[in-house]
């Protein structure tokens, strides 16, 4: 086996061992929480035996923690971590499932507010209205594995922008591309603004009228129906519209694509996790993943 203290290394986990001891400490009760949980369904009822007698874990908390960060950082076999960890693949399984699970229900931090995690896009809206921010929101597609050809609903995943088998995941960051949500992915053929309008973003704008999103063309539908709050990049003038007017908008396109970019830039800090540069496992894994790693990003990102 190869020591422990390598393997929980940034370089394998993708976070800094602080974050790390931060994460084991946060996430520990829940886990023992549910663990006892499934005895408690198993047995049919209290247990009968004190506290700690029985079988122990072959992959303690922690370790089960750091295989699952090293997964979803570098997407390593199953097998190939129960090698290294002294355990059966099956083992690893379990434990990836189990802890996935408990990150992706963390949500994402908020920066200065150690103690405030946002899960729901009305969260969200609710912070940048009190703390007077201006959000930012894109799409962002992921390649999956193609459904098989006896199963129906296959072209519900075909993208029409990267004609690609892919799910699409809208994010939401600040000013500074620091993350602040993410929603579970849907079907790569959906567009991006019914991803949005199925989240709930029409009843958010409604009860936050003082929130403003700034988006770009593929949301021109959401500027139509909440003017002044969801801002897309200005239309181009006509063809022999005055030289004036064509420079002015030039100028207007660039600064909000110059304040807009913040998004991107929040992206590209989710697609340097490798499960999320191409998903080759099942697509019903694929939310939890990806809210997992928004959550850890967002960690880093809120502290920094």
């Amino acid at each position: 086996m190869v020591n422990r203290a390598v393997l929980s290394h940034q370089l394998f986990t993708g976070i800094s061992r602080r974050h790390l001891s931060c994460l084991a400490e946060e996430l520990a009760l829940p886990w023992q929480a549910a663990v006892e949980g499934r005895r408690h369904e198993v047995r049919g009822g209290a247990r009968k035996r004190a506290a700690g007698a029985g079988a122990r874990h072959q992959l303690v908390f922690v370790d089960r923690l750091v295989t699952t960060l090293i997964h979803l950082r570098h997407d390593l076999p199953h097998g190939v971590l129960g090698l290294l960890f002294g355990v059966d693949r099956s083992t690893i399984t379990r434990a990836v499932q189990e802890i996935r699970t408990l990150l992706a229900e963390r949500g994402c931090a908020v920066p200065n507010r150690p103690d405030l995690r946002l899960r729901t896009l009305a969260d969200v809206f609710a912070y940048a209205q009190a703390e007077g921010i201006e959000l930012r929101l894109d799409a962002t597609e992921i390649q999956v594995r193609r459904p098989l050809a006896s199963r129906g609903g296959r072209r519900a995943f075909v993208s029409g922008k990267k004609k690609q088998n892919t799910m699409k995941a809208t994010v939401i960051a600040d000013w500074r591309g620091r993350t602040l949500w993410t929603d579970a992915p849907r079907p790569g053929r959906m567009h991006d603004a019914t991803a949005a309008r199925s989240e709930g973003i029409a009843d958010c704008f409604q009860h936050f009228p003082d929130v403003e999103v700034l988006l770009d063309d593929g949301y021109l539908g959401l500027r139509r129906d909440h003017p002044g709050q969801a801002i897309t990049p200005p239309r181009k003038p006509r063809p022999g519209a005055l030289p004036g007017r064509v420079e002015q908008w030039e100028r207007d396109r660039h600064g909000h694509s110059s304040d807009r970019i913040t998004v991107e830039h929040a992206l590209a800090d989710h697609k340097r996790w490798k499960q999320l540069t191409r998903f080759t496992h099942r697509r019903g894994n694929l939310p939890d993943t990806y809210r997992a790693i928004a959550g850890l990003v967002s960690d880093r990102t809120a502290a920094a």
